[in-house]
């Protein structure tokens, strides 16, 4: 089966590509009151420190608008204004320098209100993204589908995306979520079968850090293995910041990270004569901000060590007080075990990546 990337159309988010066959975007979302411009961007910063590459605040009333300014002005990634209800918060955004809008044309009032935030958008060349998520479907298809199932947020988004188009306006990238792993995978094959609008994935209400960075890791993850999706947010009731490590962790499993190490490791058996698990996690720790994007493996004996781990740039494989270094399945030196973490260190330090 193939798994390749779908081609969709690209838009730009200040000077971030999403979609055209650009790299996965990572987002979060601020939790501070957007109102306190100061609170907000030392979030920004951390967000940005941690990898985050686009961020959006939430823009509930004319005060966080008139913030958005202050926000934009300092903030050193693009800045998405979170709009619901009242579209003319979406205008005061647009004139505060927001770089991309979301919206769920559902609950932004009539199409002659919606026209006019397209439009300015436009005139400004903004992107909107369209928001669609279980909780806010058109109860004309709630009845349609009998509930709030994949098949009616796929009809949603592509309805909305029609609409946008008869305003004459295609610069648009859309969100499907659920906070059910199958519906968000099901609803975005769905929608992304028959349009070619880039996609922002991620389940919502995906939970506390553990179980929502698992459902995200399934959802997410599932649907980039399978070539769907351009960007993504990791949702976790918790600091925003977490979000970024989940994301980056995500593009690591399905190979699609632009830097950063891969470890993998075996789960240890009766042959493993190292403590192989606290060896794992120093070399984590120890390679947690190297930004060369090398596989490197960690197994536990030299028995299938680099035979099982040899599409790995390299690798070490335990013995009886001893060791292996590999590269690319191939064996370079044999070291004491007390030496193989250093040794492993100091061979990519050499790797170029």
């Amino acid at each position: 089966m193939n798994f390749s990337p779908k081609k969709t159309r690209m838009i730009k988010v200040g000077g971030v590509a999403i979609g055209g066959g650009a790299d996965i975007v990572i987002q979060s979302m601020t939790n501070t009151d957007t109102r306190d411009a100061k609170d907000t961007l030392k979030q920004i910063d951390r967000l940005y420190r941690a990898g985050c590459e686009i961020v959006r605040v939430a823009v509930p009333d004319a005060e966080a608008a008139e913030a958005l300014r202050e926000i934009k002005k300092s903030s050193p990634i693009p800045v998405v204004a979170d709009i619901h209800f009242d579209y003319r918060l979406a205008l005061m955004a647009i004139d505060a320098g927001a770089d991309k809008i979301r919206i769920n044309p559902g609950n932004i009032g009539s199409r002659e209100r919606l026209r006019e935030v397209t439009d300015k958008c436009r005139g400004c060349n903004i992107p909107i993204r369209i928001g669609v998520n279980s909780g806010s479907l058109q109860r004309e298809l709630i009845e349609k589908h009998g509930g709030p199932c994949a098949e009616a947020l796929a009809e949603s988004a592509g309805l909305y995306l029609e609409l946008l188009r008869k305003m004459d306006f295609n610069n648009v990238c859309v969100s499907i979520k659920s906070s059910s792993v199958p519906e968000t995978i099901k609803a975005n094959m769905i929608f992304s079968s028959n349009y070619d609008a880039p996609l922002h994935l991620g389940v919502t209400e995906a939970g506390t850090e553990r179980m929502g960075t698992l459902k995200s890791a399934a959802g997410i993850g599932g649907l980039l293995a399978m070539g769907v999706g351009d960007t993504i947010r990791v949702s976790l009731t918790a600091d925003p910041v977490l979000e970024i490590a989940a994301a980056q962790s995500i593009l690591k499993a399905v190979g699609l990270n632009k830097c950063g190490i891969n470890i993998v490791s075996c789960p240890t058996c009766g042959r493993t004569q190292i403590p192989l698990i606290e060896i794992a996690n120093e070399v984590e720790k120890k390679l947690a901000g190297c930004r060369k994007k090398l596989k490197v493996a960690v197994m536990g004996c030299v028995v299938n060590g680099p035979g099982e781990a040899k599409d790995a740039d390299i690798g070490i494989a335990g013995g009886n007080g001893e060791g292996l270094i590999f590269v690319k399945g191939k064996i370079i030196k044999k070291v004491p075990q007390g030496e193989l973490i250093n040794e492993l260190l100091r061979e990519i330090d050499r790797m170029e990546g």
